[in-house]
């Protein structure tokens, strides 16, 4: 066990880093760049394709007469109250978190999507919650599509609050969960994880998930805003993210590998307005603190390499290696946990 406290003394002297209790996250930068599958850079398409949804065992509904597995959704506008004309309002939802495909039957999501082992045993992981390009959404998928979860081969979410000059101050540890699924998945590819040093501020991202548990969106046009301390379990993105995105995949677009789990950002999601309804938290471009992304390097060990990770690091290894210097390796670095 590592020293938490040195961590924590780290981590207050960078305040500016540090996460206020009680933050939410869901947050829109500049523009909303949140797209459906069908409209996402075709070169991003495998990680659509391996990307989940995670629904509550109960919003599943077996039709043995066609084999498919109907979804309980809801109108997302309906159910947020949201102002005419808000983009997706139309849409249903129904999935809690997002997660991604990392091993023929290994899930990757967020360590406060799954906690325990009921909540293993009650949690569905479905593959193809999306919209189709006629605007109708697929609220029913082939049960070859949907997974249990076996067990929590790996879990952490940590975080340790402390008073700084009578403000309370919370310095969060890693969030993450790695799933073993109650059997291997056929039709889809697992996604191959960045084993760097990791990301540096500049990087451009991309995201796929299920934000407020929409069907699929994808979303980039963004970058790590803000540089990247070895001390913290966590970098920070201007990613749209919502609700529902908390185990998204974030990936280097450069690259194309996983390089953390988005787990949380720094506002409430919607604001009300003079007419009674509710839109969108938008804030401007280069404003603000940043969504937050759990680092891959906690789970790396644990997840199998596949062809198209080893691919992707070897095309891009003399601009990491230029890059990379004397920095240490992340599972080093890092003072949080074990």
């Amino acid at each position: 066990m590592k020293n938490k406290n040195l961590f924590v003394s780290a981590a207050l002297s960078l305040l500016p880093l540090a996460v206020p209790a009680g933050a939410a996250d869901r947050m829109i930068f500049g523009e909303d760049d949140r797209v459906e599958i069908y409209q996402m850079p075709e070169k991003f398409r495998a990680a659509a394709d391996s990307t989940v949804s995670l629904w509550k065992k109960n919003s599943l509904t077996l039709d043995t007469a066609t084999g498919e597995y109907k979804l309980a959704v809801y109108k997302f506008g309906l159910a947020y109250n949201l102002c005419g004309g808000t983009k997706f309002m139309e849409q249903p939802v129904g999935a809690n978190c997002s997660g991604a495909l990392v091993g023929e039957d290994l899930v990757v999501t967020a360590g406060h999507c799954v906690v325990t082992a009921a909540d293993c045993a009650n949690t569905k992981f479905v593959f193809g919650f999306a919209m189709n390009p006629d605007g109708s959404a697929r609220t029913s998928v082939p049960a070859g599509e949907v997974y249990g979860c076996a067990r929590i081969l790996a879990r952490e979410n940590s975080s340790v609050t402390t008073d700084n000059d009578g403000e309370s101050v919370t310095v969060q540890g890693p969030d993450y969960a790695l799933i073993q699924l109650d059997h291997k998945v056929s039709g889809h590819k697992p996604l191959p994880v960045d084993r760097s040093a990791g990301p540096k501020k500049g990087d451009r991202v991309f995201v796929t998930g299920h934000p407020s548990g929409l069907p699929f969106k994808f979303a980039g046009n963004a970058s790590v805003v803000r540089p990247v301390d070895p001390r913290l379990a966590y970098f920070h993105t201007d990613l749209d993210v919502f609700g529902g995105n908390s185990g998204s995949p974030v990936f280097n677009a450069d690259t194309g590998l996983i390089i953390g789990v988005h787990v949380r950002s720094e506002t409430g999601h919607f604001l009300p307005t003079f007419e009674g309804c509710n839109t969108y938290t938008v804030r401007p471009a280069g404003v603000g603190r940043g969504g937050e992304v759990t680092k891959i390097g906690f789970a790396a060990a644990l997840i199998p390499p596949t062809p198209d990770e080893s691919a992707a690091q070897a095309s891009v290894a003399a601009a990491l290696d230029s890059l990379r210097g004397d920095l240490p390796r992340l599972a080093e670095s890092v003072s949080f946990g074990e």
